[in-house]
């Protein structure tokens, strides 16, 4: 099992770059790639802490390539050497030390929007992260199934109908997650025995939204048999109970042997949703 936060490094710290695209337009794509080539350098040495701490999950950030799926972008990142050189040397660490790689595009991403626009943004979204996740041999990209816009039924047919249409590099790593609101784990799972898609359990999502009579050891238990690998799971603790959405600084001990109630002794891959990133590991893995 292997137990893993999000994005930044809080210890080190880590320290990303993003730009406007104002600053795009001033400066030319110069400037995503001066951005972009800091930012792996910078994954390089969070995954460099990483192993020496022993955490071997970690979920890159969204950001790395700023403006990737905009149309301002005419520069071919996945092509450049210096893109290349450093996302083969992410890969080798990966390699190296059997670390898994994440990613987890941003809440605008909803293929099943009735806007047309909002759907094809979405699409060129998943493809960068799959095109990046690639390079660096990333196994999960994971995404909500979007709004319900009124009708829950009939957004999730649509969901559906624009996840078949998706290409199979994007589908081959794609994993659909159960949200706090709207879509109940049995929900994701129903759309999965519709597309055959990989569904990533989050056990925080589920206790703040789910059926009266949902049972969580069959939906543990379902959401096993999507996978073709070791499964990926998300925890996260309320801030001030186990129902606030609202995430805590840290993992609480009863609710991670909560999950690990629910896997039964399974194997299973598990992302902290701690607002103290890495430190929450740490600390978790102390209690223990």
């Amino acid at each position: 099992m292997k137990l893993g936060y999000a994005c930044i490094n809080m210890s080190m710290p880590s320290k990303f770059r993003t730009c406007r695209l104002r600053t795009v337009e001033e400066q030319g794509l110069e400037k995503v790639k001066e951005i972009a080539v800091h930012n792996l350098a910078e994954v390089i040495r969070v995954l460099e802490w990483n192993t020496a701490h022993e955490i071997y999950f970690f979920r890159m950030s969204s950001d790395l390539i700023p403006f990737a799926s905009h149309s301002i972008m005419t520069w071919d990142w996945q092509q450049d050497a210096d893109i290349l050189a450093l996302t083969a040397e992410i890969s080798r660490l990966r390699e190296l030390h059997g670390m898994r790689l994440s990613m987890h595009p941003g809440q605008y991403t909803i293929i099943n929007s009735p806007r047309v626009d909002v759907v094809e943004k979405a699409i060129a979204e998943l493809t960068y992260h799959q095109q990046l996740l690639d390079l660096v041999g990333g196994t999960d990209m994971i995404l909500h199934i979007g709004g319900a816009y009124g009708d829950k039924k009939t957004a999730s047919e649509r969901f559906i109908q624009e996840y078949n249409g998706l290409s199979d590099d994007t589908k081959r790593l794609l994993r659909l997650e159960n949200d706090d609101k709207i879509y109940t784990a049995n929900d994701v799972l129903e759309i999965s025995r519709a597309t055959g898609a990989t569904v990533c359990f989050d056990i925080h999502h589920h206790i703040c939204n789910h059926e009266q009579d949902a049972d969580a050891v069959q939906i543990v238990t379902d959401v096993f048999k999507t996978w073709k690998m070791t499964p990926k799971m998300h925890i996260s603790s309320g801030k001030t109970g186990s129902e606030d959405r609202s995430h805590h600084d840290f993992i609480h001990l009863e609710d991670f042997r909560r999950l690990m109630g629910l896997l039964a002794g399974r194997d299973a891959d598990i992302m902290f949703e701690a607002k103290r990133k890495e430190q929450s590991v740490l600390k978790l893995r102390e209690e223990l």
